[in-house]
């Protein structure tokens, strides 16, 4: 049953994708830019969690909202541990603000998703040019933060397997330290219910925790990474005990 709600939910975000694809794309011609692209993208993203719950039985549980900064130009960088696919669309669909996620340029050329997010205040870098690819993180990074656009980062660079930690990278606090902003840690538990690269889904509850923001001012970026990682695996070990087994330390 649940390869079958699995294939099914896959289906309806192929099927469902090409028209919000369509609208953005005749959007972007009409001269739409920013937010309003911003609000098409952030419905596709939310009918995909949605259908998620209804068709797969995959519910979210999320604490910590009251964490966030209310203010419309208040920028944060969100931190988020990655586990799936499932948090690249949940980010958005709950988070007041909208998010500029940094992403390798490899994904613009998938067929309809791609050509998305490619007309979106998004952040694609080369990562063959690390050097060059930090800078347009910077430099991209400021503008969207000084225009109220949240930037969010995966810190571990890729998604990490239920139960385990990758090597946290400082480029995240790095931007928040350039911009004048705190960042705010985020724990997620997906892969209880989607693991990473798993054809096969299963009905569950993802818990979603936010952190209190933390603020890098006058601070060295080691310094805030190792808090941030602290509390995002403490924060994982939690929430989803069974995949950590008696371990107690990050």
């Amino acid at each position: 049953m649940s390869l079958i709600r699995s294939l099914l939910h896959l289906l309806w975000m192929a099927i469902t994708v090409v028209p919000y694809t369509l609208a953005i794309l005749l959007a972007s011609l009409l001269g739409w830019r920013g937010p309003k692209l911003y609000r098409i993208a952030r419905a596709w993203l939310a009918l995909s969690v949605d259908s998620a719950r209804v068709i797969m039985g995959i519910r979210t549980r999320v604490t910590g909202m009251e964490h966030l900064p209310r203010g419309e130009r208040d920028g944060v960088v969100l931190l988020v541990k990655h586990q799936s696919t499932f948090e690249t669309f949940l980010m958005p669909a709950i988070m007041p603000h909208p998010l500029a996620y940094v992403f390798k340029k490899e994904l613009l050329h998938i067929p309809f998703f791609g050509w998305s997010i490619g007309r979106l205040d998004m952040i694609h870098i080369d990562r063959a040019q690390r050097a060059r690819a930090f800078v347009r993180v910077i430099q991209q990074g400021k503008k969207l933060l000084s225009e109220g656009v949240w930037v969010i980062m995966f810190p571990e660079g890729t998604r990490m397997p239920r139960g385990e930690k990758g090597t946290y990278q400082s480029s995240g606090v790095r931007l928040a330290i350039e911009a004048g902003v705190p960042v705010v840690p985020v724990a997620v538990t997906s892969a209880k219910c989607w693991p990473r690269k798993a054809l096969i889904k299963t009905p569950g509850v993802v818990d979603v925790s936010i952190g209190r923001p933390i603020d890098c001012t006058g601070r060295k970026s080691d310094e805030v990474m190792r808090e941030v990682e602290a509390w995002i695996e403490a924060e994982m070990r939690r929430l989803d005990p069974e995949a950590y087994g008696s371990s107690t330390t990050p």
